[in-house]
């Protein structure tokens, strides 16, 4: 008598449905299909996952509610984001809750810059000096939208040297909601009292002085009048 061959376990429906979202977050991730670019067809992903086509469906829905995926009519499924965190933040931004922003700013600037200080190496430093002159040439510039980027550019730089991988994952998360603000202070031009000194700050995660790059960071958060 031939011996019976045991199938591997079937998973559970909605524990099918969670491992196929991972492994579509995982092709986005991995750059398979980059932001802007179509999936597969539902009969393709079928076949390339191995599961049904109910399965497959649910899935993409999730990542179409979540703000990773968009459906359009007659087009197709195309990726309009690797980050599941930034459309929910970008939906909630609004002018009346600028202030809500700068305090999760400041939740997030106010540790990192501690931690920075820290753990900060020579090579962090280096980023952070050429942020910090990226940032005071473009003031000089008097291009707007440039010392936007630049502010930007040397708050993630500090992130960085923090040397905490959720914390920057989640900071770059409200990326937009960050650019927002800083344009939101700096207004329509450059004017000199809008300026924020963030020298003293790199000067203290320079110096690993946790305690001041703490309150430096935290300084210029307090009103909606700096960046």
């Amino acid at each position: 008598m031939t011996p019976s061959v045991d199938s591997p376990p079937v998973p559970p429906r909605g524990r099918r449905v969670q491992q196929t979202i991972e492994q579509l977050r995982g092709r986005i991730l991995g750059g398979e299909w980059p932001v802007g670019g179509r999936i597969p067809t539902e009969p393709q992903l079928v076949t390339a996952l191995g599961v049904g086509r109910n399965t497959v469906r649910e899935a993409v829905r999730a990542l179409v509610h979540a703000g990773v995926l968009e459906c359009r009519q007659g087009s197709g499924t195309y990726v309009v984001s690797t980050d599941e965190l930034a459309p929910v933040v970008a939906r909630r931004l609004t002018d009346d809750r600028m202030a809500e922003v700068v305090e999760v700013r400041r939740a997030f600037e106010v540790e990192a810059a501690r931690l920075a200080a820290l753990r900060r190496t020579p090579e962090d430093l280096v980023a952070l000096d050429g942020a910090l002159a990226a940032r005071e040439a473009a003031w000089r510039s008097g291009r707007v939208a440039g010392f936007v980027e630049a502010d930007v550019a040397l708050h993630t730089a500090v992130v960085a040297a923090a040397h905490n991988g959720m914390l920057a994952e989640l900071y770059a998360s409200v990326g937009a909601a960050l650019r927002s603000t800083v344009a939101y202070v700096t207004g329509d031009s450059l004017q000199p009292q809008r300026y924020v000194d963030h020298s003293r700050l790199v000067a203290a995660i320079r110096d690993g002085d946790p305690g001041r790059a703490a309150i430096e960071a935290g300084a210029f958060l307090e009103p909606l009048s700096g960046a």
